[in-house]
C-alpha cells in the first residue's frame, strides 16, 4: 500500500539522520515538515500519547504534557533536545528512566500462539476484565467507557488473550497508528501498555500478544513497531530482544505525579518487604503517613500521623486485640465460636485417638486434616476418604506438635471474604495451583515454570512445592512428574487453594450474594475483629448456601484487584486521610 514515504531497504527504519522519530538534536529532517505544528495526541485511556516531532514549539508540548488529569499519566515521546524540556519546567517534568526499542516489521511474523487461546480486537464489555489484570500489575487502567469510545477508524487498537473454552481475559496490550494518527512520514506504530494476567497458568502469552500486534501493524503496511520499557526490567527486554528489537535513541518525558512517583523520587519500601506489607505501605505513603519499618522480612512496621501512632505486622495492627486474635489463630476455638452464632460451618472433632478419627471419616466419608494453629496451607490434606491416608495425614500434623484437627470435607468453590470495619471490602475465589499443558514440556517442567511466575508475580511469597501433597493430587488424576501434559489441558496439582502454594485468586466481589456477605460481616462482629479474612466453601459466589472453614486474623489484602482493600485499611487506621 502507498503510505506517502518509500522504504527502500530495512536499514531505513534505524537511520538516526534521516527519521523524524530518532533525530533528536540540531535540524529536523526534511519530511518532519508534513507534520509540522500538527500538535498531535492521542487518547489511550490511561493518560495521553504525545507525539513531540509534530511540535515546533516546546512551549506548546510543555503545556499540553502539563495538561494531565488526576489518575491518568500524560507521554510525550520522541522528544527533541529532552534535556531541554525538561529544564523549562524542572520541579514538574522528569526524563523518564525507560529504554526505547524498534521492531523492523519487513520480516515474516508468525504469531504463535498457544492452543485454546485467541488474540482478537478487545470489546466493549471487556473493560472490567481489563482493568483488573492492569491493577493486578499495579498499571494505570483505562477509563471508565473507553472501550466503548473506540471505533474501527481509530488510531488505538487494543487486543486481548481470551480462553476458547471459559471466555476469560489473561492479556492485553494496546497498540497506537502512527501513520493514522498524524499521517507519520516514518510510518511507524508503537506498542503500549502489554500486561498478563498474574495468575494465569498460560505461558508465553506476552510474546503472543507482542507478535499479534506486529502482525496486525505490518499488514496494515507500517514499517516498525516501538516500544518503552523501564530500564531494569531485565526480563522484559530479554524477551524484546529475541523477537528481534533494537534499542533506539528515543526518550520519554512525564508529570512528576502521584502515579509516576517512584520513578524520580528514588526512595521506596525496602525490596525484602512483602507485597503484603508494601502494598500497605504504599498507600500510607501516598497518603503522607509517615512509615517505619521495624522488620522488612517479617513485615513489621508502624504508621505514623501527627499524636497517632499504629503497630502493624501487614494487615494486623493494634486495633484488632489479642483476645481477637486468639480467637482467629485456634481454628477449633473459632469453630465454636461461629457455630455459636448460628453460622454454618462444617462438622469437625480433634480426635483424641486413632479410633476417634476413624469414626469420625466413617461419619463423613471425605475428611480435612489440619492443624489447630497452623496458617499458609502448611500440612492440610483435603479431600482424604480412605483410613491410610488419614491416619497418615494426622499423624504428620501430630509430629509438628500442634493439635490436629478432623473436619469434614465440603464440596464447592473456594471463597475468601475481606471484612475491614465489619464491612465487605472484596470476594475472590481461590483456585488451587493448576498447569496448562503445551504438549511438548513435562509435569514438573510446567509446576516449576508455574511456580516462577507466580513467585514473580507474587514477590516470592507464592509457589509450588513439589511434596508429598502434590504428588498425591497428580497421582490421583493418573499422572506422573515426568509426563508430558496434552495441549491445553489443565491439570490441578494441589487440592488445597492457599496462595503460599501457588493458589490463585478471581475477584467475585460485584456478584457476591448478600447473604453470604452478611454471614462474613456477623463473624467479624462475633470475632470482634475489625480485619479478617473469612475463608468459604461454596456453592457459587452468587449463591446463598456456604460453611465458614476459617478466619484469618493477618489477611494479605494483595491480589485482590481491582478492589481498594488497602486504601480501606488505612481509612481504618487514619480515616481523617479519606480522600474528600
Amino acid at each position: 500500500m502507498q503510505t506517502g514515504h518509500e522504504f527502500s531497504k530495512r536499514e531505513t527504519t534505524m537511520d538516526i539522520t534521516g527519521m523524524v522519530s530518532l533525530k533528536h538534536w540540531g535540524e529536523r529532517p526534511s519530511q518532519a515538515k508534513p507534520c509540522a505544528n500538527m500538535n498531535r495526541q492521542v487518547d489511550c485511556g490511561w493518560g495521553n500519547l504525545i507525539f513531540s516531532q509534530t511540535f515546533n514549539q516546546d512551549t506548546q508540548l510543555t503545556e499540553v504534557l502539563r495538561d494531565e488529569t488526576h489518575g491518568q499519566r500524560n507521554i510525550a515521546l520522541y522528544v527533541r533536545n529532552p534535556q531541554v524540556l525538561v529544564s523549562q519546567y524542572p520541579q514538574e517534568l522528569f526524563l523518564d528512566p525507560s529504554l526505547t526499542y524498534r521492531l523492523d516489521l519487513s520480516a515474516s511474523i508468525r504469531p504463535d500462539i498457544p492452543k485454546g487461546l485467541v488474540i482478537e480486537p478487545a470489546a466493549v464489555a471487556d473493560e472490567y476484565a481489563i482493568n483488573r489484570i492492569y491493577k493486578s500489575r499495579h498499571m494505570i487502567p483505562v477509563r471508565e467507557g473507553y472501550l466503548s469510545s473506540l471505533d474501527a477508524n481509530d488510531s488505538v487498537i487494543m487486543l486481548v488473550a481470551r480462553e476458547v473454552g471459559s471466555g476469560d481475559i489473561v492479556g492485553v496490550i494496546t497498540g497506537v497508528d502512527h501513520q493514522q494518527a498524524f499521517n507519520d512520514p516514518d510510518n511507524g506504530s508503537s506498542l503500549w501498555a502489554l500486561a498478563t494476567d498474574s495468575q494465569t497458568s498460560w505461558s508465553g502469552l506476552g510474546k503472543a500478544l507482542i507478535q499479534a500486534l506486529a502482525a496486525h501493524f505490518k499488514s496494515q503496511g507500517r514499517s516498525f513497531m516501538d516500544l518503552s520499557v523501564m530500564h531494569d526490567n531485565h526480563q522484559a527486554i530479554a524477551l524484546y530482544e529475541h523477537l528481534g528489537f533494537k534499542a533506539i535513541p528515543v526518550y520519554c518525558i512525564k508529570n512528576r505525579n502521584a502515579v509516576n512517583e517512584k520513578l524520580y523520587t528514588g526512595q521506596q519500601p525496602p525490596q525484602t518487604l512483602n507485597i503484603y506489607a508494601r502494598i500497605i505501605i504504599e498507600e500510607a505513603c501516598r497518603r503522607g503517613i509517615a512509615v517505619d519499618i521495624q522488620d522488612a522480612e517479617q513485615g513489621f512496621f508502624s504508621l505514623s500521623l501527627g499524636g497517632r501512632t499504629i503497630h502493624c505486622r501487614e494487615s494486623l495492627t493494634d486495633l484488632t486485640s489479642a483476645v481477637a486474635m486468639s480467637l482467629c489463630s485456634d481454628k477449633a476455638v473459632t469453630h465454636r465460636v461461629l457455630n455459636q452464632v448460628g453460622l454454618s460451618v462444617p462438622e469437625q472433632i480433634s480426635p483424641k485417638n486413632s479410633s476417634d478419627l476413624l469414626d469420625f471419616l466413617h461419619q463423613h466419608q471425605r475428611l480435612v486434616i489440619k492443624p489447630a494453629n497452623g496458617e499458609q496451607g502448611d500440612h492440610v490434606f483435603v479431600d482424604l476418604s480412605d483410613e491410610g491416608s488419614v491416619l497418615d495425614a494426622w499423624k504428620q500434623v501430630c509430629s509438628t506438635g500442634d493439635t490436629a484437627i478432623a473436619e469434614q470435607f465440603v464440596e464447592g468453590q473456594d471463597l475468601r471474604i475481606v471484612v475491614i470495619n465489619y464491612q465487605v471490602v472484596a470476594a475472590s475465589i481461590r483456585i488451587p495451583a493448576r498447569i496448562t499443558g503445551n504438549g511438548q514440556d513435562d509435569i514438573q517442567t510446567l509446576i516449576e515454570k508455574q511456580s516462577h511466575r507466580r513467585s514473580k508475580a507474587t514477590g516470592g511469597e507464592s509457589y509450588i512445592p513439589l511434596d508429598s501433597e502434590t504428588l498425591r493430587c497428580i497421582a490421583d488424576a493418573g499422572f506422573s512428574l515426568a509426563d508430558i501434559l496434552p495441549c491445553g489441558q489443565t491439570l490441578t496439582v494441589r487440592k488445597t487453594a492457599n496462595l503460599h502454594t501457588g493458589g490463585t485468586m478471581t475477584d467475585v466481589t460485584q456478584k457476591l450474594h448478600p447473604q453470604l456477605a452478611d454471614a462474613a460481616e456477623k463473624a467479624a462482629k462475633a470475632l470482634n475483629i475489625p480485619v479478617v479474612g473469612l475463608d468459604m466453601m461454596v456453592d457459587a459466589p452468587d449463591k446463598p448456601a456456604y460453611h465458614i472453614i476459617e478466619a484469618n486474623e493477618r489477611p494479605g489484602l494483595a491480589n485482590h484487584e481491582p478492589q481498594p482493600t488497602a486504601e480501606r485499611l488505612i481509612d481504618l487506621l487514619f480515616p481523617q486521610t479519606q480522600p474528600s
